[in-house]
């Protein structure tokens, strides 16, 4: 089986869950309870790092999963996608480029070399835990809150007819 990172799109659709209208991968357009308990890693308040029980990362399932089992589809890392950035979003892709793919080597102008970053982590306000929230940063540069999340291209056997 073949793995990969997903594409923005895909991620999207992961993070939204069933449920197509919250800000929030979870079944709130809230960050956190009535009773105060946060739904996600991430930075509550200005300053407040360790508002939400955490100074940086935490264990991956601390909070439950979305509507599709997925956990810390916000908060705790963000994560990279297989996306090359565009300001314009969705509005550059098509049917033949879905995810705005393009095979970069190392003598592509530097700023050829973004993908796409999504989901938010424990560094960030809650504006970035928003499904709609997107970010980029460059392909070659690793940092403390950015992770991945692995997706299988196909599940099972293809069917030929």
């Amino acid at each position: 089986m073949d793995f990969r990172l997903p594409t923005e799109a895909e991620w999207e659709y992961a993070a939204r869950g069933k449920q197509k209208v919250c800000r929030f991968p979870w079944k709130s357009n809230k960050a956190s309870t009535e009773g105060g308990c946060y739904y996600a890693n991430f930075k509550p308040a200005k300053g407040g790092y360790t508002n939400d029980g955490h100074l940086i990362t935490t264990k991956v399932a601390s909070y439950p999963p979305n509507e599709y089992g997925l956990y810390d589809m916000a908060g705790n890392v963000s994560e990279w996608t297989s996306t090359n950035w565009s300001e314009s979003g969705y509005e550059d892709m098509n049917d033949l480029n879905p995810s705005l793919h393009k095979n970069i080597n190392h003598t592509d102008f530097y700023i050829n070399k973004r993908k796409v970053v999504r989901g938010g982590s424990w560094k960030d306000a809650a504006r970035f835990m928003e499904v709609s929230a997107r970010s980029y940063e460059y392909q070659n540069e690793s940092r403390s809150f950015i992770g991945f999340r692995c997706v299988r291209s196909q599940i099972g056997e293809s069917v030929s007819r």
